[in-house]
């Protein structure tokens, strides 16, 4: 990550989470927020994913609830 264009926020961890990413952060030589930023690039990676995803699915047509139950009588399943 290029500090010279980092913004800094101030987060609030629970104090377990918070120990854990310390521990964390010494077992792999990583600051905590080199961490977090890992870790948030990787939801929005997945999140835009999903929404690709979501964007490039075929939906069945609409049809209301009416219809749908008269199509069904219609064709003897009801």
């Amino acid at each position: 990550m290029d500090k010279s264009k980092a913004k800094q926020a101030t987060i609030y961890f629970d104090e377990n989470i918070h120990k854990a990413l310390r521990l964390r952060a010494a077992g792999t030589d990583r600051s905590i927020s080199d961490i977090v930023n890992e870790a948030v690039c990787n939801m929005l990676a997945e999140d835009q994913k999903n929404l690709m995803a979501f964007e490039a699915q075929d939906y069945e047509p609409v049809i209301n609830y009416e219809d749908l139950l008269n199509g069904l009588k219609s064709e003897g399943k009801i």
